[in-house]
């Protein structure tokens, strides 16, 4: 069971450096505090971190259920191990494996997100505030334009701070091309955590997963689409036959966004706008630890779920609008449960990061030929 006992207020960023190191944790050293520090001692949620409460999660409170007790007890065992594993060793721990399989507890969710992703080591101090105070990135009328339409469908979206995110990022990073799924990213993360907070580990998820999708030559966005087109193949040959060739429905099309034109598996939005938000966090808790390879199974979760009622269409556009959002009929009972089909796909995850990294090779020399030719074609050599 993963609930959310009380929804913190944060009034400022409990991971900047002046509140970094300057809180206990279950009466142990601070020297490991800077994703933890984000607890605050005066929650009701996280009053277990000090005294006897830490030693007993059930200590004064004679009316707490089993779930509740267990559930500070997740708390607890992932503050004690974010303790003790360096943020940059998370991804190669069991420990830590084993905790995301067990459920991340929504009252420290954005803190184990900005752990796994290591956004501490990417934080400078002063930086985000710098990059604010530019001006006008080119693709800043695009940005307001997407950044409304996304609040008109998420009520508790904050504008002015996902406006200043995504300005900061792409001031920072100019060689990232703007697009639509940059502000579902970012949303969904200022909707867990403070402002600056969520720009860092935007940041940090961009670079160690998405950056390659926004490049203005978007080669591993043409890869990955091949990969997971070869990949419906071989776990369902009648439904990649009706998207692929009945439907005439390309592979980057299937993984590419378009601002007027409906997708299907969101790779480049990490599924933020075709999920629930149960399902979707479920799904980014086991991404930022797994990785890309992982998006290919939550796709083809997706399409085994959404099977029938694929194979019933009688139009692109119906079938596109069925994946772009799967009906919530078409979803498992649980989030777990939509792991656990991902879980079952045919995949290898070792092989689909080998098979990346030999194609986006392959496609390199392609692009660099066609540049080739079309610079020898263009020179016009002085006539004798």
């Amino acid at each position: 069971m993963d609930f959310e006992l009380v929804r913190p207020t944060i009034l400022h960023s409990p991971m900047g450096s002046s509140s970094v190191d300057s809180l206990p944790l279950s009466g142990q050293g601070s020297s490991r505090a800077d994703y933890n520090s984000s607890l605050r001692p005066s929650s009701p949620a996280f009053s277990t971190l000090s005294g006897s409460s830490a030693k007993n999660p059930g200590a004064d409170r004679p009316s707490e259920s089993p779930d509740m007790v267990a559930h500070r007890q997740r708390e607890l065992r992932w503050i004690s191990t974010m303790s003790a594993v360096p943020s940059a060793q998370a991804r190669k721990n069991k420990k830590i494996r084993k905790l995301i399989s067990e459920g991340v507890p929504a009252s420290v969710r954005y803190v184990v997100w900005a752990y796994l992703t290591d956004s501490k080591a990417k934080r400078i101090n002063g930086l985000y505030e710098k990059f604010g105070r530019r001006e006008n990135i080119p693709a800043a009328g695009h940005i307001q334009y997407d950044v409304r339409l996304y609040s008109s469908t998420q009520p508790e979206a904050q504008e002015d701070a996902l406006t200043n995110v995504l300005h900061a990022y792409l001031a920072m990073v100019p060689d990232v091309r703007y697009s639509k799924g940059l502000t579902f990213v970012a949303g969904q993360l200022l909707a867990l955590g403070p402002e600056e907070d969520a720009f860092w580990t935007f940041v940090s998820m961009m670079d160690s997963h998405l950056r390659p999708y926004f490049s203005s030559n978007p080669i591993q966005l043409e890869v990955d689409a091949s990969l997971f087109s070869k990949a419906v193949e071989v776990n369902d040959a009648s439904l990649a036959k009706k998207c692929y060739v009945d439907m005439a429905i390309s592979p980057v099309a299937i993984c590419q966004p378009w601002r007027l034109m409906p997708y299907i598996i969101r790779f480049t939005s990490v599924f933020a706008d075709a999920l629930p938000p149960e399902y979707l966090y479920r799904v980014w808790d086991v991404f930022l630890y797994e990785g890309v390879p992982f998006l290919f199974r939550v796709g083809l979760a997706l399409l085994q779920c959404c099977r029938r009622s694929l194979l019933e269409c009688m139009s692109q556009d119906a079938l596109l609008a069925l994946l772009s959002r799967p009906p919530p009929a078409c979803l498992p009972a649980t989030p777990d449960a939509l792991l656990d089909v991902a879980a079952s796909v045919k995949l290898k995850d070792d092989d689909v990061r080998k098979q990346r990294s030999k194609l986006e090779a392959q496609v390199k020399r392609r692009v660099q030929a066609r540049a080739m030719a079309n610079i020898s074609s263009s020179i016009s050599l002085p006539r004798s």
